[in-house]
């Protein structure tokens, strides 16, 4: 993928319009499948689970009933009464709790088929009975979904030395790969035959009665069943039967509410092999290729965009570029996208790493044009437009820098042993260390001073980070440590926030830094604003000349860019950021691009970016559309202009401020604005599923998460150091 291009010119795979249309709905169709296929299969176990078990109840509470029924209501001339009611009750209170929980699904559908089959032949023929057996028989040839325990257990069963495990993996092979096309086929011919039926006014004894169907026996349900038995634009025919029988008013709601759930699984899951939308599908994917997750068009040739960094911005440029005519290479020193605005739950253990990291790997699995590198940039040729990553190099056509910022000690580096900063995973769990680590030692001191100096955290910064890191310690201390320790009370524990500055939270309105100085007053976080840090060693921290005994300092207060200028060999300000061009290019290097804390555009009214988020996403939006109008030939888009989405910053368990510009809000509905935007912005359903449920339990129990202390260092280490290397962007949404 790196060599130089070729000299033959590019070869072109067909890819117009309509190929662009056909990848659409193919990526929406496999969505649907991924996503509300398990949702389906999990509320149609649970619903015929329920109709089994519930009778299955009924029966054992009033079991003289249960034998007349086996005695005179459906007898079975092969069983004897009693034997057919403890067969009976047995399938409809073991099967039913086997298939909700979806394990050994296919086992629990026979009994099931058979018994609703020996009801529907002996007892009372009803439509609903013949839903019942379809589905049975979907779970059988299909098996349970990703939301089962067979799904969790799939590849570990097939894998053990249990008996029998190989050949039942065979087995459930061989009824997927032969008995699901048939099964589609034959769902697909029976509600064909039964519109006919309804169509007709026949009675063909294989379908519903008149109150089922009865929205479709006109013209549109014979149109509807050509296209089920021809298997040709099933799933639009499904869906125009389910909205017919459903969304029209019938006298029985059940039989119909069932027809839906059977008719959903072919919208979901498609005809089968044995139809015409299959060979047309087929066809498709030859002409075009993209559709089956091949390449569109020849990568050889093609002009390579190098962007390093996997940031906010760095993410959503190659998101961005991921379908373009071109090879993209992403490049970053790890191997996961870190959301930032949430690391300080991480570091106080409210959260663990995992909840808001991503690799970044799986979210390209996908783009055939993308190819992620590990590694971690030293220079860069521009001479040559070489990317220098080790020994490595890798050429580019454009390079977009996109490579963060990292901790600013104002030229005291040797204060980043005592106070860490917090930029990285590695830096949360490092702070979480001390902090926790702090709390186990106060319990172990005999020396009320040196308790005291343990229990003094001290925050230097009061931005974003500097009041949400305070707020969390305090209500970490005060709330969430109650009763754990027998020598002291994690309650007195001293959280001191110190601000250079005037005022808390300086980019924010004044109104609202005095609320949250008010709301980190009633935590009883010490706010000292106006003051300034001289000096951080060991034993404490002295601010305008008063020494505080502490041994957690954290730092908060300012940051710096990558040597990312220095790589170009172009001017910098004093934060180091690269002065760009209005198209963030960098000026004297028209192909070379930065976004993010990188840079300093004046795209905000002329005013500098602000290192958020969202103005680093807009920025790789941005680059992304520069870089796709220089491939196409086509104009550059206009100068590039920061949208401000607005600023948000937390305190504590239900208070936040919100500054929109004209729109100022906090308190508790800031609050709940700030953990809705944050689970949205974070990448992935897994994390955003996974931190609603932890704050959702830690919110009403008081209970914090992960609270481990991690990579201890000797005993005879008092401060363990921290490497100081660049993070991703600084990005409070």
């Amino acid at each position: 993928m790196f060599t130089e291009p070729a000299q033959n010119p590019v070869q072109r795979v067909p890819f117009d319009r309509l190929g662009t249309v056909m990848t659409v709905v193919a990526g929406l169709l496999r969505f649907l499948e991924r996503s509300a296929g398990p949702v389906l299969d999990l509320v149609m176990r649970l619903w015929l689970a329920q109709a089994f078990f519930v009778s299955g109840l009924l029966k054992i509470a009033n079991w003289d009933n249960a034998l007349l029924l086996a005695r005179e209501e459906y007898p079975v001339a092969w069983l004897d009464p009693v034997t057919a009611a403890f067969v009976g009750v047995a399938i409809e209170l073991i099967a039913p709790v086997l298939l909700a929980a979806g394990l050994a699904t296919r086992l629990a559908a026979i009994p099931l088929a058979a018994l609703v089959v020996v009801i529907q032949l002996e007892y009372q023929a009803l439509d609903q009975h013949l839903l019942w057996i379809a589905v049975c028989a979907w779970y059988l040839v299909r098996g349970a979904g990703a939301i089962s325990l067979d799904s969790m257990l799939a590849r570990g069963l097939a894998g053990s030395a249990l008996p029998f495990a190989a050949a039942w993996r065979h087995v459930t092979s061989a009824l997927e790969r032969v008995g699901l096309p048939l099964y589609q086929l034959g769902l697909r011919l029976w509600l064909a035959a039964t519109l006919v039926a309804a169509t007709s006014g026949t009675a063909l004894g294989i379908g519903f009665p008149a109150s089922t169907v009865a929205p479709l026996a006109d013209g549109a349900g014979l149109v509807i069943a050509v296209l089920l038995a021809l298997g040709l634009a099933t799933r639009l025919a499904a869906l125009a039967m389910i909205g017919l029988t459903l969304l029209v008013a019938m006298p029985d709601a059940g039989p119909a509410h069932w027809l839906g759930l059977t008719l959903a699984l072919l919208v979901l899951h498609g005809p089968g092999a044995l139809a015409l939308d299959h060979l047309l599908w087929r066809r498709w994917r030859r002409i075009y290729p993209v559709l089956d997750g091949r390449p569109a068009f020849a990568l050889e040739g093609l002009p390579r965009v190098v962007i390093v960094g996997g940031g906010f911005g760095g993410l959503t440029c190659a998101a961005d570029l991921a379908r373009a005519r071109c090879q993209l290479t992403l490049i970053d020193r790890h191997n996961y996208h870190l959301f930032q605005p949430l690391l300080y739950q991480v570091a106080t253990a409210a959260l663990s790493p995992g909840d808001i990291a991503t690799p970044i790997r799986s979210l390209f699995r996908e783009r055939f044009n993308a190819c992620v590198l590990l590694g971690e940039v030293s220079g860069v040729d521009t001479a040559r437009r070489e990317v220098i990553v080790g020994e490595r190099r890798i050429p580019y056509d454009y390079l977009v820098l996109a490579t963060g910022a990292s901790h600013s000690y104002f030229g005291r580096d040797d204060w980043a042993v005592f106070a860490p900063g917090l930029k990285r995973i590695e830096d949360a769990t490092e702070v979480r260390r001390r902090l926790l680590l702090a709390f186990e030692r106060a319990e172990a001191e005999d020396d009320p001073a040196e308790r005291q100096a343990l229990l003094t955290f001290l925050i230097v910064g009061g931005g974003p980070t500097g009041v949400e890191l305070a707020g969390a310690i305090a209500e970490l201390a005060r709330l969430g440590m109650e009763k754990e320790y027998r020598r002291f009370d994690p309650a007195n524990a001293r959280v001191i926030l110190v601000q250079s500055g005037a005022r808390l939270l300086p980019t924010f309105p004044e109104r609202l830094s005095a609320i949250t100085q008010r709301s980190l007053d009633r935590l009883g976080v010490e706010v000292l604003t106006g003051s300034r840090v001289e000096d951080i060693d060991a034993a404490g921290v002295s601010v305008n000349g008063r020494r505080i005994a502490s041994h957690t300092v954290f730092w908060a207060a300012g940051v710096v860019a990558s040597p990312a200028a220095r790589w170009l060999g172009v001017a910098a300000d004093n934060a180091g950021r690269i002065k760009v061009e209005s198209d963030l290019s960098v000026p004297g290097l028209p192909n070379v691009f930065g976004i993010g804390d990188t840079v300093l555009a004046r795209a905000w009214n002329g005013q500098p970016v602000p290192g958020l988020a969202p103005a680093a996403k807009q920025g790789g939006n941005y680059v992304a559309r520069v870089i796709r109008a220089r491939l196409s030939g086509a104009a550059s888009p206009s100068a590039f202009r920061y949208h401000h989405l607005g600023s948000l910053a937390t305190i504590g368990r239900k208070a936040a401020v919100a500054d929109f510009g004209r729109l100022r809000l906090s308190g508790g509905i800031a609050w709940w604005l700030w953990g809705l935007l944050h689970v949205y912005f974070l990448v992935g359903v897994r994390n955003r599923v996974s931190v609603m449920l932890d704050w959702f339990w830690s919110y009403l129990t008081y209970s914090s998460g992960t609270r481990l202390i991690t990579h201890e260092p000797p005993p005879s280490t008092e401060v363990s150091p921290v490497r100081v290397t660049r993070p991703r962007e600084v990005s409070h949404v």
